[in-house]
């Protein structure tokens, strides 16, 4: 073996990789390729391929209630027969698919089309509606386009300021660090005093959670009211300028500072530095970048919307070195929802309900339209309705883990042990698929081709450097083994390659396009979608000229603050706020099982105020218990003045009786349809020893 370059299988940054002969079968040594750099997750990726409880044989459950190990065909053989008995019993919504962000790009296109022609389900959906649904329906409306970044990371690098709503990329992706202004024009606004918050330089605003949105009304309130707008941009790229005054009018930094906490001089001076750095008034230019933080709420639609209206006021989207982007956390979190995982989206960025986009679609995979299914359920909804009366009675999950991942878990259980069949596809025993009826053990990034796309609309190689172990099969065996058995005449390739010739010609002419992208010009050229001919040059800079929207002017709506769902009451008086570590990742299937990450975050914790700690009577390392109207564990108490007094933070990387999803809320979003997971009602009290997650 040759070195192979690919990229890093974790965050959508996705850093250049290559992969080097190790000393042991199935094992990789990971380099990083050209200038970049790795995180400590990138460098100990390639632990997760040799893992000692890898999947590497199909298992299904017995009698006795084990999970044992069978052969493929004697599997998929099983899990079509169920799907046909149960489909001919309650119809075919009474299967539900669940996907990932994080498989490529041919995986996600391929669930898509097996829901929709294969089971002929509206019931799909994907774990991205946990992560970036928000920021995607906010920059829906406004621009007509949704690409988290519509700009190449890279032009942060000549910035004055940037302000980063919701995002330690300190922790969650190291490297964008250095793209980062220092002396005084990184402005960070987090409950907690993060790493990224902490960078020399940076100006903390240290807001409650759950408020936000007030305090980024207050910031374009400030740039307003001073004259500090680009009005000559107002006058000519945006809808309604009018709506922006009407809207933030009443948000003076003295209201936004009994609300939020961040004083009033604080958000003056925010504002200032931003529409310093803004062109018009000759700054190098300015950014506005939001994540999970501002997005995971009931109102973080909203949120966004209200940071999109803040650079609309600056002038910055479409200006070179300028503009707003959403910071991506899955690795295909946006190619993910671009190719047909969402419930109401089809191949290329289309919605499901345009009758146009219907028949291009179903000509590319040779069906009827009619036959083609509707909008279905958004992730939680769609997880609520498992085991119902009318509800779906089998579910297929590729590449998410619920039971660590989705919110309020107790009910999650409920609901997928009320299922007739659940099936699993995973490269490890998640804490999901350890509850599975049938598991599929599947390839994962070293071990197979396809692309990826970036957190800026980049598609990216991936590319196969090892053998997988046993009778590991990809994703797309699955898709084609059970459509087969389905009796579906539709071609579902198992090449990857195949895949992504096909994907191309689903994808033409809509927002996301692929049709001019190719394996071969991956090799040797960076491309932006839309890449709409093979002569195009890809789009690495979006709306210079014009937005998304039908009249190419970016469109303001009007937005207020609300509280949070659950809000603090007598008996819960404390916020709850969930987030990600330096060492984990998403629900920490992966990382956990890293020896060298788990040693350093063996245990879940909560971080909670030396003041806290004092009126409770615990010190650094002793239980602390957390209730929620949703339910409670004990856990060890980490004493820091990182956080709020009002705040106490957990990491969300832990499974089993230490996932903190047990407490968090599934309140959605009315938009976008995301769950409240950054923000609900807690009560602390001292714990009895010993240390231990305890659900109740």
């Amino acid at each position: 073996m040759t070195a192979v370059p690919t990229h890093c299988p974790y965050c959508a940054l996705q850093c250049a990789t290559s992969l080097l002969p190790a000393d042991r079968p199935g094992a990789v040594e990971v380099r990083p390729r050209g200038e970049g750099g790795l995180c400590r997750k990138g460098w100990t990726a390639a632990e997760v391929l040799t893992v000692p409880d890898r999947l590497t044989t199909p298992l299904v459950r017995d009698a006795s209630g084990e999970l044992v190990p069978v052969t493929w065909d004697y599997a998929l053989d099983f899990v079509a027969n169920r799907i046909q008995s149960l489909q001919a019993a309650h119809g075919s919504d009474a299967i539900a698919v669940f996907g990932g962000g994080g498989l490529t790009n041919e995986k996600a296109y391929a669930l898509g089309k097996f829901a929709r022609v294969a089971l002929r389900t509206a019931n799909v959906d994907y774990n991205g509606r946990f992560c970036m649904s928000s920021a995607a329906a906010a920059t829906n409306r406004a621009f007509g386009i949704d690409r988290g970044l519509p700009f190449p990371l890279a032009d942060l690098d000549g910035a004055d300021a940037v302000l980063l709503v919701g995002s330690n990329i300190a922790d969650t992706m190291p490297p964008a660090v250095s793209h980062l202004p220092s002396e005084g024009g990184l402005l960070v606004v987090d409950p907690r005093r993060s790493a990224t918050a902490a960078l020399p330089g940076a100006l903390h605003l240290q807001a409650t959670p759950g408020t936000d949105l007030a305090l980024v009304l207050a910031l374009t309130h400030v740039v307003l009211q001073e004259g500090l707008a680009d009005t000559s941009y107002l006058a000519e790229r945006v809808d309604d300028p009018d709506a922006l005054y009407r809207s933030t009018a009443a948000w003076w930094p003295e209201r936004a500072e009994r609300v939020t906490g961040v004083p009033a001089l604080t958000i003056r001076r925010a504002a200032r530095v931003l529409a310093a750095a803004a062109p018009v008034h000759g700054g190098a230019g300015a950014f506005i970048l939001t994540g999970r933080g501002a997005e995971q709420h009931s109102k973080g639609t909203d949120t966004v919307t209200a940071c999109i209206n803040l650079a609309l006021a600056l002038g910055l989207p479409g200006r070179l070195g300028s503009g707003y982007g959403c910071i991506t956390g899955q690795g295909n979190g946006q190619g993910g929802r671009e190719h047909g995982q969402k419930a109401d989206q089809l191949p290329g960025y289309r919605s499901i309900a345009d009758p146009a986009a219907r028949a291009h679609i179903a000509a590319v995979w040779g069906v009827d339209p009619a036959d083609l299914p509707g909008p279905g359920k958004s992730a939680v909804e769609l997880i609520n309705s498992l085991g119902t009366t009318d509800g779906p009675r089998a579910l297929l999950v590729h590449g998410s883990n619920l039971l660590v991942s989705a919110p309020n878990l107790a009910s999650v259980r409920e609901r997928l042990a009320a299922l007739d069949l659940l099936v699993v596809a995973d490269v490890v025993p998640s804490e999901t698929a350890l509850l599975a009826d049938v598991v599929f053990p599947v390839t994962q990034w070293a071990e197979e081709d396809g692309t990826m796309t970036s957190l800026e609309g980049r598609v990216l190689r991936r590319r196969a450097a090892v053998t997988p172990p046993g009778e590991v099969r990809s994703d797309l065996h699955v898709f084609a083994g059970l459509a087969s058995r389905l009796g579906c005449t539709a071609s579902f390739p198992t090449d990857p390659a195949a895949v992504f010739e096909e994907l191309r010609l689903a994808s033409a002419g809509g927002k996301a396009d692929y049709s001019g992208i190719t394996w071969s010009r991956l090799d040797n050229e960076e491309l932006f979608w839309p890449v709409p001919a093979v002569d195009h040059p890809g789009t690495p800079r979006l709306f210079a000229d014009r937005f998304g929207t039908p009249d190419g002017r970016a469109h303001v709506v009007p937005v207020d603050h609300r509280p949070v769902a659950d809000d603090l009451n007598g008996a819960a008086p404390m916020y709850l706020v969930t987030g990600r570590l330096l060492q984990h990742y998403q629900s920490g299937a992966q990382t956990r099982r890293v020896p060298e990450l788990a040693e350093a975050e063996p245990e879940v914790f909560a971080e909670i105020h030396p003041r806290v700690a004092a009126q409770l009577g615990i010190s650094d390392g002793r239980p602390v218990e957390l209730r929620t109207a949703r339910g409670a564990m004990v856990l060890a108490a980490r004493v820091t003045t990182d956080v709020r007094p009002d705040t106490v933070f957990v990491p969300f990387h832990y499974g089993g009786a230490c996932a903190v999803n047990e407490l968090t809320n599934d309140v959605l979003d009315p938009v976008s349809r995301m769950p409240e997971f950054k923000a609900c009602a807690v009560s602390l009290r001292a714990a009895a020893l010993p240390v231990t997650g305890v659900s109740a």
